[in-house]
């Protein structure tokens, strides 16, 4: 089937070709066609250009954007939106001045949620994580990473990844799956990390890689969580199964774990609401790809990636939303974008290209998603007639999306 998409007042994000990711510079150009139609066929992009080159106007059905943008989905290449319950008590902590930390050691944050996690059926959880993931659908998320780690034991691990799984076999975005056992410490290995640590290399991972659950690992590197030693033995464990890293790393403090991660091949490292000198040039000429979660600080009030001093150094930097019940209760990657724009200064276009190509290569999916390219899937969004894509951050509290397309087919 054809579908013709004519008069569309911007065209975002077109590339002849998709490059490795942007960085630096290269950040703040989002190639933009106006006046312009896109071709799809299936569920592939086919053809675009402007209006007055286009010399065949066939297809199955078309569609007049006058007045609006179409760009690709987000990509959100960081989240944990299979979790059982919710945290609200928490929220209210917080608002009366107890930290992350105060509520963590008291029992609350990632132990909070293993408890819950624990006691809820594999049925009960696919059924609540669906209206999540349903929800960021709407919201023009194409593809997203959802990770394990609410489990801290083998079953619960288990049946967190078999629920990713069954929503992706259920549903049109593209999904990744992150092992995550290293979230936390549970509270009977509180004072023996190793025996943790080699419950998680000797038997989770193992058990993860035997049904083929898992496309990535991850590890919560962090004081107080676990340690450059301790992370690197989960991730060299992790490649020895076919497992790439994907780390937690300087939410709240600087430990030499960056340049862990890079020595180690990661794909990525996520949070990095710290970063120091060291840190930028160990990720500079790094096929590691830092990725900044603004609505986590936003939150839970910690400071912001430093995006102007990462991208002024010359780094890639992506977007993603850290949806989880704790620390991160949404996964609008509108919002997202909007807060890099005001809370990070990053300018739209950097915004943009940081939540859809960056965001595609920290997920292995730059081949199929994340511009506007020919062979690429037809998984877009159409907004509301617009002045210009720069109100897609300026207005951000508005829903200015009017539809979503994932593989071809209209999904709202």
């Amino acid at each position: 089937m054809t579908t013709l998409f004519i008069n569309i007042k911007e065209l975002l994000q077109v590339r002849e070709q998709t490059p490795h990711f942007l960085a630096g510079d290269e950040m703040k150009t989002l190639p933009v066609l106006k006046n312009a139609f896109l071709r799809i066929e299936d569920d592939l992009i086919k053809d675009y250009g402007v209006m007055e080159d286009l010399t065949d106007s066939t297809a199955d059905v078309t569609i007049d954007a006058e007045g609006k943008t179409i760009l690709p989905t987000w990509i959100d290449s960081h989240t944990h939106i299979v979790y059982a319950g919710n945290r609200e008590q928490e929220f209210v902590d917080r608002i009366n001045g107890l930290s992350y930390e105060e509520i963590f050691n008291r029992g609350g944050g990632i132990l909070n949620s293993a408890k819950k996690l624990q006691q809820i059926s594999e049925s009960d959880l696919f059924e609540e994580s669906k209206k999540r993931l349903e929800e960021v659908m709407l919201q023009g998320t194409g593809a997203l990473e959802i990770k394990s780690g609410y489990g801290l034991t083998l079953e619960a691990e288990l049946k967190m990844l078999r629920v990713i799984k069954k929503l992706k076999e259920t549903y049109p975005v593209a999904i990744k799956s992150t092992f995550l056992g290293a979230h936390a410490f549970p509270a009977e290995y509180k004072d023996n990390h190793e025996a943790y640590i080699d419950l998680i290399c000797n038997e989770m991972i193992p058990a993860v890689a035997q049904e083929n659950l898992a496309d990535y690992i991850d590890a919560f590197l962090e004081t107080g969580y676990f340690s450059v030693a301790e992370t690197e033995k989960i991730m060299q464990t992790g490649l020895q199964y076919g497992l790439r890293s994907k780390i937690h790393v300087n939410q709240f403090t600087a430990i030499g774990g960056i340049k862990s991660c890079v020595e180690n091949n990661a794909l990525s490292v996520d949070h990095l609401e710290v970063v120091t000198d060291e840190d930028i040039e160990v990720l500079k000429n790094s096929k590691t790809m830092p990725v900044a979660l603004p609505t986590c600080s936003y939150f839970i009030s910690i400071p912001y990636t430093p995006a102007r001093k990462m991208l002024n150094a010359g780094l890639p930097l992506a977007l993603a939303s850290d949806f989880n019940p704790g620390t991160t209760p949404s996964g609008n990657m509108n919002f997202v974008v909007a807060t890099a724009c005001i809370k990070m200064k990053m300018t739209p276009e950097e915004a943009i290209n940081a939540a859809t190509i960056n965001a595609a290569y920290a997920m292995d999916l730059l081949e199929s998603y994340g511009s506007v390219t020919k062979g690429k899937k037809a998984s877009f969004i159409i907004t509301q007639p617009l002045s210009s894509y720069y109100q897609i951050p300026y207005a951000f509290g508005s829903n200015l999306i009017e539809s979503v397309y994932l593989n071809g087919k209209k999904w709202s």
